[in-house]
């Protein structure tokens, strides 16, 4: 198991940052990393909260949220075709801080599998998780100053 974690502060309350969160369709927009987040269905008034080991035999054909807490926590499962070859679990956590004012943004990745000493590249991922976070403050802070 290898893990990845990453951490920002931003100036924004933890609400503004969920909504940058689960516009996934506007990553392309402004992700660094520019990727696309398809397959994770997410609808913002849902509260599912489980633990992908649970399904494990499960094959998936993108990534699957596991656990949805609206502003708190949004984690899902991405795996390569077959258990256990390559399986990501990603998640953000927003706790609130000064007041809910700001938001304390984590973003950690886990990966396991067989592939794993083949193909991750843990000092690759934490810059582009930097990146990602800093994106995601200026997009949320951005959002939080425009709201009167």
């Amino acid at each position: 198991m290898n893990q990845v974690e990453v951490f920002i502060e931003i100036d924004a309350p933890p609400a503004v940052v969920w909504e940058a969160l689960l516009a996934f369709d506007t990553y392309p927009e402004w992700d660094p990393i520019s990727r696309t987040i398809e397959g994770v269905a997410v609808d913002p008034s849902m509260q599912r909260t489980g633990d992908a080991s649970a399904d494990l035999g499960r094959f998936l054909d993108g990534p699957m949220a596991v656990t949805v807490e609206p502003t708190r926590r949004l984690a899902w499962l991405d795996r390569l075709v077959v258990p256990f070859a390559f399986d990501r679990y990603h998640e953000f956590h927003l706790e609130p801080i000064a007041d809910g004012r700001r938001t304390r943004l984590l973003q950690r990745e886990t990966v396991r599998g067989a592939f794993v000493p083949l193909v991750f590249d843990a000092a690759r991922v934490e810059r582009a998780f930097v990146a990602m976070n800093e994106a995601i403050a200026t997009r949320a802070e951005r959002r939080a100053s425009a709201t009167p």
